[in-house]
């Protein structure tokens, strides 16, 4: 099964893809299919996943898989939450998002920086599909004062896994693949994708 990826962020494109390795699909990047990043209007994850995988199927007239995630503070009511990526303001930036968080938390003792990374993907077979496959994943952890480590991307080396004691960026991805929210939500997925997978 030919399935485009709604996605425009690199380093979820290589982690999907690298999760998705062994199943019988023939994985597409929507970019490669000349599909642009479609607004993200929703006011919850599953909203915004949808809202992007109706987007490329409608543009490329194949099954999608989409995926929305980001990280959950709750020192900070839950934010930045839906606006994880553009917490700092557009354009994305990593950097600006992690100082923006830095600050945010700056004087909230470490007992009360507990946060999770939650993620929503999304599978449609057409644009129209009354049915989507639906799947979610979290990953427990806390904010650290400082950044550690040099792997993946956004809010990882600030993320520590409290049962490993290491950051999401210290991590090797092939642990991170293995613990990280999108891994629990892509789990779920393969085991729905056998009902689908012609």
């Amino acid at each position: 099964m030919k399935l485009v990826l709604a996605s425009g962020n690199a380093g979820k494109l290589k982690e999907l893809q690298a999760m998705l390795a062994g199943l019988p699909l023939q994985i597409v990047a929507q970019g490669d299919l000349g599909v642009s990043d479609v607004p993200e209007t929703g006011l919850t994850f599953v909203e915004n996943a949808l809202i992007k995988a109706r987007h490329a199927c409608a543009s490329t007239g194949l099954p999608a898989l989409a995926d929305d995630s980001g990280l959950i503070v709750d020192a900070l009511d839950g934010a930045p939450g839906l606006y994880s990526a553009r917490y700092a303001g557009s354009p994305t930036n990593d950097a600006a998002n992690n100082a923006k968080l830095l600050e945010a938390l700056r004087d909230v003792p470490a007992e009360r920086r507990t946060a999770r990374f939650h993620a929503v993907i999304v599978l449609l077979r057409h644009a129209n599909d009354p049915q989507p496959l639906i799947c979610e994943g979290s990953w427990e952890g806390e904010i650290l004062d400082e950044l550690r480590g040099s792997h993946g991307f956004g809010y990882n080396p600030l993320f520590l896994d409290p049962v490993l004691q290491q950051t999401a960026a210290e991590m090797a991805p092939d642990l991170k693949n293995a613990m990280s929210h999108r891994a629990k939500a892509l789990q779920l997925l393969k085991q729905k994708l056998a009902t689908v997978i012609q």
